[in-house]
Protein backbone atom coordinates (compact mmCIF):
# COMPACT_ATOMS: atom_id res chain seq x y z
CA UNK A 1 0.00 0.00 0.00
CA UNK A 2 2.96 2.53 0.38
CA UNK A 3 2.54 3.11 -3.76
CA UNK A 4 -0.76 4.43 -3.45
CA UNK A 5 -0.66 7.49 -2.82
CA UNK A 6 2.26 7.85 -5.17
CA UNK A 7 0.04 6.15 -7.63
CA UNK A 8 -2.64 8.21 -7.13
CA UNK A 9 -0.48 11.61 -7.27
CA UNK A 10 0.88 9.92 -10.87
CA UNK A 11 -2.78 9.22 -12.28
CA UNK A 12 -4.32 12.44 -10.92
CA UNK A 13 -1.48 14.41 -13.21
CA UNK A 14 -2.03 11.88 -15.85
CA UNK A 15 -5.68 12.94 -16.01
CA UNK A 16 -4.91 16.95 -15.77
CA UNK A 17 -2.27 16.66 -18.69
CA UNK A 18 -4.59 14.42 -20.95
CA UNK A 19 -7.80 16.54 -20.88
CA UNK A 20 -5.64 20.21 -21.21
CA UNK A 21 -6.03 22.07 -24.26
CA UNK A 22 -2.35 21.84 -26.38
CA UNK A 23 -0.63 25.28 -26.73
CA UNK A 24 -2.48 27.32 -29.24
CA UNK A 25 -6.23 25.66 -28.23
CA UNK A 26 -8.77 27.38 -26.50
CA UNK A 27 -12.25 25.89 -25.50
CA UNK A 28 -15.31 26.98 -27.35
CA UNK A 29 -18.91 26.13 -25.69
CA UNK A 30 -21.54 25.69 -27.65
CA UNK A 31 -24.58 24.71 -26.17
CA UNK A 32 -23.78 21.79 -23.75
CA UNK A 33 -20.46 20.46 -26.00
CA UNK A 34 -17.33 21.69 -25.12
CA UNK A 35 -14.46 21.07 -27.72
CA UNK A 36 -10.97 22.65 -27.52
CA UNK A 37 -9.75 23.86 -31.03
CA UNK A 38 -6.85 25.82 -32.20
CA UNK A 39 -8.09 28.56 -33.66
CA UNK A 40 -4.83 30.25 -33.97
CA UNK A 41 -3.62 27.51 -36.15
CA UNK A 42 -6.34 27.93 -38.62
CA UNK A 43 -6.70 31.77 -38.50
CA UNK A 44 -3.37 31.77 -39.51
CA UNK A 45 -4.00 29.40 -42.29
CA UNK A 46 -6.53 31.35 -43.58
CA UNK A 47 -4.66 34.81 -43.55
CA UNK A 48 -1.93 33.14 -45.44
CA UNK A 49 -4.26 32.16 -48.55
CA UNK A 50 -7.40 34.41 -48.19
CA UNK A 51 -6.74 37.26 -50.65
CA UNK A 52 -5.56 34.03 -53.21
CA UNK A 53 -9.09 31.99 -52.40
CA UNK A 54 -11.25 35.30 -52.53
CA UNK A 55 -10.12 36.67 -55.78
CA UNK A 56 -11.14 33.30 -57.63
CA UNK A 57 -14.54 34.09 -56.36
CA UNK A 58 -16.60 35.70 -59.39
CA UNK A 59 -19.52 36.32 -57.46
CA UNK A 60 -19.32 38.90 -55.17
CA UNK A 61 -23.07 39.43 -54.65
CA UNK A 62 -24.07 36.49 -53.13
CA UNK A 63 -22.80 35.16 -49.62
CA UNK A 64 -22.95 31.85 -48.54
CA UNK A 65 -22.97 31.92 -45.11
CA UNK A 66 -23.81 35.90 -44.47
CA UNK A 67 -26.97 37.86 -43.95
CA UNK A 68 -30.13 37.71 -44.02
CA UNK A 69 -29.25 34.22 -42.95
CA UNK A 70 -26.94 34.89 -40.44
CA UNK A 71 -25.44 33.15 -38.26
CA UNK A 72 -25.24 36.16 -35.43
CA UNK A 73 -29.04 35.47 -34.73
CA UNK A 74 -28.43 31.78 -33.88
CA UNK A 75 -30.03 30.78 -30.27
CA UNK A 76 -27.35 29.94 -27.67
CA UNK A 77 -29.20 26.00 -27.47
CA UNK A 78 -28.87 26.03 -31.10
CA UNK A 79 -25.32 26.83 -31.22
CA UNK A 80 -23.93 22.80 -30.94
CA UNK A 81 -25.96 21.75 -33.75
CA UNK A 82 -25.22 24.52 -35.99
CA UNK A 83 -21.50 24.42 -35.22
CA UNK A 84 -21.38 20.43 -35.71
CA UNK A 85 -23.77 20.81 -39.47
CA UNK A 86 -21.01 23.54 -40.54
CA UNK A 87 -18.12 21.81 -39.72
CA UNK A 88 -19.83 18.80 -41.67
CA UNK A 89 -20.51 21.23 -44.65
CA UNK A 90 -16.98 22.29 -44.96
CA UNK A 91 -15.57 18.74 -44.19
CA UNK A 92 -17.70 16.75 -46.51
CA UNK A 93 -18.11 19.69 -49.22
CA UNK A 94 -16.75 22.58 -49.03
CA UNK A 95 -12.69 21.16 -48.52
CA UNK A 96 -13.12 18.51 -50.66
CA UNK A 97 -13.20 20.57 -53.71
CA UNK A 98 -11.24 23.29 -52.89
CA UNK A 99 -7.75 22.40 -55.13
CA UNK A 100 -5.63 25.23 -56.31
CA UNK A 101 -2.50 25.11 -58.59
CA UNK A 102 -0.83 26.59 -55.84
CA UNK A 103 1.11 23.85 -53.57
CA UNK A 104 1.10 26.47 -50.58
CA UNK A 105 -2.39 26.95 -51.19
CA UNK A 106 -3.28 23.59 -50.91
CA UNK A 107 -1.23 22.74 -48.17
CA UNK A 108 -3.14 25.39 -46.02
CA UNK A 109 -6.43 24.24 -46.86
CA UNK A 110 -5.52 20.51 -46.24
CA UNK A 111 -4.17 22.09 -42.75
CA UNK A 112 -7.64 23.58 -42.15
CA UNK A 113 -9.52 21.11 -42.96
CA UNK A 114 -7.59 18.49 -40.55
CA UNK A 115 -8.21 21.06 -38.07
CA UNK A 116 -12.48 20.97 -38.91
CA UNK A 117 -12.12 17.45 -39.15
CA UNK A 118 -10.71 17.14 -35.86
CA UNK A 119 -13.16 19.23 -34.52
CA UNK A 120 -16.00 18.02 -36.20
CA UNK A 121 -15.08 14.80 -34.46
CA UNK A 122 -15.40 15.98 -31.14
CA UNK A 123 -18.44 17.79 -31.53
CA UNK A 124 -19.99 14.64 -32.79
CA UNK A 125 -19.32 13.25 -30.27
CA UNK A 126 -21.65 15.30 -28.08
CA UNK A 127 -23.82 15.30 -30.44
CA UNK A 128 -24.59 11.39 -30.70
CA UNK A 129 -24.51 12.15 -26.65
CA UNK A 130 -27.81 13.81 -27.50
CA UNK A 131 -25.85 16.77 -25.62
CA UNK A 132 -26.87 18.37 -28.49
CA UNK A 133 -30.02 19.11 -30.28
CA UNK A 134 -30.87 20.85 -33.32
CA UNK A 135 -33.68 23.18 -33.19
CA UNK A 136 -35.97 24.44 -35.89
CA UNK A 137 -33.33 27.93 -35.91
CA UNK A 138 -30.48 25.85 -36.68
CA UNK A 139 -32.42 23.86 -39.35
CA UNK A 140 -33.88 26.58 -40.95
CA UNK A 141 -30.09 28.08 -41.38
CA UNK A 142 -28.19 24.89 -42.29
CA UNK A 143 -31.46 24.59 -45.18
CA UNK A 144 -30.58 27.99 -46.56
CA UNK A 145 -26.86 27.75 -46.63
CA UNK A 146 -27.21 24.91 -48.58
CA UNK A 147 -29.21 26.14 -50.77
CA UNK A 148 -26.81 29.24 -51.42
CA UNK A 149 -23.97 26.51 -52.22
CA UNK A 150 -25.84 24.30 -54.11
CA UNK A 151 -27.39 26.95 -56.46
CA UNK A 152 -23.75 27.51 -58.17
CA UNK A 153 -21.24 25.10 -59.59
CA UNK A 154 -18.98 22.76 -57.13
CA UNK A 155 -15.77 24.67 -57.51
CA UNK A 156 -17.71 28.03 -57.43
CA UNK A 157 -19.16 27.25 -54.29
CA UNK A 158 -16.56 25.23 -52.16
CA UNK A 159 -14.13 28.57 -53.15
CA UNK A 160 -16.51 31.08 -52.00
CA UNK A 161 -17.63 28.91 -48.77
CA UNK A 162 -14.25 28.89 -48.18
CA UNK A 163 -13.15 32.45 -48.92
CA UNK A 164 -16.39 33.26 -46.11
CA UNK A 165 -14.25 31.05 -43.37
CA UNK A 166 -13.44 34.54 -41.56
CA UNK A 167 -17.21 34.57 -41.02
CA UNK A 168 -17.97 31.61 -39.39
CA UNK A 169 -15.04 31.62 -37.31
CA UNK A 170 -15.57 35.39 -36.03
CA UNK A 171 -19.50 33.70 -34.98
CA UNK A 172 -17.42 31.36 -33.60
CA UNK A 173 -15.21 33.39 -31.11
CA UNK A 174 -18.30 36.00 -30.35
CA UNK A 175 -19.86 32.80 -28.69
CA UNK A 176 -17.41 31.43 -26.99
Amino acid sequence: MRGSPLFLCFFSVSCWVNFMPTAGDRIFHFGACRVSMSMTEIRAGFTAIKANIQSRDPIRTLSILSHPHSLHKVKSSDRCCITYQLFTFYVDKVFKHCRTEDSFVNRKISSIANSFLSTRRKLGQCHEQNNCMCGEESTEKLKQILANYEGLNVTSAAMKSLGELDILLDWMEKSR
